[in-house]
């Protein structure tokens, strides 16, 4: 059995202490999700440049290619690696990358494969991070010279985790674009000068466990075990657009009662110029949703907001920073959720003033049956779901390529993303028509924030000028990995957003 070579990073770092001085020690680190003819003649040349190889592997939650991976968890994982006899050490990386454990463990050699030895090829660009971790404790870099195989290609074809419209839809897209060509696409965001417009939510979940009914009301009582609060609304646009490019401004109200800043500004990214309003007598807006524990399912919401127009001294502030910034923004996105901080002359000013307009109106319970996008006379891109869409056309059921084509006349809108759950999106241009977009995940945590987090990336990519399957594409992807995780727990991240591009077009 080969379960003793399985150690803790502890226990390793006290085994490769008492064996440093007699033997040559060598590091290699990777996921190593589907162990692959690549992966045992990288671990077999690793292993010929000393006397231990120690194999360490990233752990489950750390493993950014995709809401649907690792395939296989980091128990098995380690499991495969330590029945190769090649391998004398394995071991779970406790931290996001190998920097931290290249100084814990400190070896001898470091060892990756070919396609990292030249950096800036690397997409997490941490090869030049390990280079200097490993210098750092008198080791080196080494690279091993094979056959390279891609273990995301084999997930995708032996563990498939998409549909066979999906299957279908990444053949077809990569006969016409490249994944080179696709992540340049991504690195093209960053001179990005951008614009984020909207109100101010803080997401509250109480999670619970249910008692049952109330002995004498109808009602269920629960008992509450924990509360956690994520930023939402426009801070979570602003945290997404921000790790794209650094060139973020954010004009939004807080309110003078209960603002919640101290709780914003840890939690906003640091490199997002903020232009925080006041709104007086009234508090910042949090929606606060009950949760049963397990299994995880919402049992109602209450919002903590007012419900008075706001103040003309409020408009009038609104109204003067808009009209500073808008015109100097490359684009500028408006998440208008309807609770009142946008009045028409707001619109008006953001119709006519913004170089490129990309907008969403939210329904939401607070603004039901009255909240729609014709508010706005002109956008250059619009991203809502097809609720949104119908309720603006009355309608049930139309075709929604009439219905699309309509909304793009109706704002003067060239470009219009219409998203539909777990049948994924359309996404539209007046030049070139539809293309239909399948979802690419079927691992569904929480839908809350992913119209957000989808506005976010594809209205940087409408401003680029890129395709509409392009900014379909992207727009699914972050939608995929929106509902992977809780409300807004994370934000998108270029680098992981980046490999899990790498993963599906592998």
């Amino acid at each position: 059995m080969s379960a003793h070579k399985i150690l803790s990073l502890e226990c390793l770092k006290k085994e490769l202490s008492t064996a440093r001085e007699a033997n040559t020690i060598v590091h290699c680190h990777g996921v190593f999700d589907i162990l692959h003819p690549g992966h045992i003649r990288h671990l077999k040349q690793a292993k010929e440049m000393g006397d231990l190889l120690v194999v360490t592997i990233t752990p489950d939650h750390y493993v950014n290619k995709g809401p649907d991976r690792p395939v296989f968890n980091a128990e098995y994982r380690a499991e495969v690696l330590a029945a190769l006899g090649m391998v004398d050490y394995v071991s779970v990386n406790k931290w996001p990358t190998a920097v931290e454990l290249i100084q814990y463990l400190q070896p001898h050699f470091y060892v990756k494969g070919d396609e990292y030895s030249v950096a800036e090829k690397d997409i997490t660009g941490k090869i030049v991070d390990e280079e200097e971790a490993v210098k750092s404790v008198g080791g080196e870099l080494k690279f091993t010279y094979d056959v390279v195989f891609s273990s995301s290609n084999l997930a995708n074809r032996c563990f498939p985790q998409l549909s066979e419209n999906g299957k279908k839809f990444i053949a077809d897209f990569t006969s016409k674009h490249s994944k080179e060509e696709i992540l340049n696409d991504l690195k093209s965001l960053q001179d990005l000068k951008v614009l984020v417009i909207g109100e101010t939510i803080i997401d509250e979940y109480n999670f619970c466990d249910t008692l049952g009914k109330s002995g004498k009301e109808p009602i269920i009582a629960s008992k509450l075990l924990w509360t956690e609060k994520y930023i939402g609304g426009i801070l979570a646009i602003a945290n997404h657009v921000g790790s794209f490019t650094d060139n973020v401004e954010l004009v939004t109200q807080l309110g003078e009662v209960d603002s919640q800043i101290e709780f914003i500004n840890e939690k906003l990214r640091t490199n997002i110029t903020q232009h925080f309003l006041p709104i007086r007598q009234a508090p910042t807006i949090v929606k606060s949703r009950f949760v049963e524990r397990y299994p995880f399912q919402k049992l109602f919401e209450v919002y903590t907001i007012s419900n008075c127009d706001p103040t003309p001294e409020d408009a009038k502030d609104l109204y003067e920073k808009m009209e500073e910034l808008v015109p100097q923004a490359d684009l500028v996105i408006v998440a208008d959720y309807g609770h009142g901080m946008l009045l028409p002359e707001h619109r008006n000013l953001l119709s006519e003033k913004a170089k490129f307009l990309a907008m969403n109106t939210q329904q939401n319970a607070g603004n039901q049956g009255f909240h729609v996008f014709s508010a706005y006379s002109r956008a250059d891109f619009i991203s809502i779901s097809e609720n949104e869409l119908r309720l603006e056309a009355r309608c049930r059921s139309r075709r929604i390529e009439d219905l699309i084509k309509e909304a793009s006349e109706k704002c003067s809108c060239s470009k219009v993303l219409i998203t539909q759950g777990e049948k994924g999106c359309i996404c539209y241009d007046q030049e070139t028509g539809f293309v239909k977009i399948p979802a690419f995940t079927q691992k569904v945590v929480d839908r809350i924030g992913a119209g957000d987090t989808v506005l976010s990336i594809a209205s940087m990519c409408a401003a680029k000028g890129m395709p509409a399957d392009v900014i379909g594409f992207l727009g699914s992807v972050a939608g995929a990995q929106a509902v992977g995780d809780m409300c807004n727990k994370s934000f998108l991240d270029k680098v992981a957003f980046g490999k899990h591009i790498t993963s599906l077009l592998s």
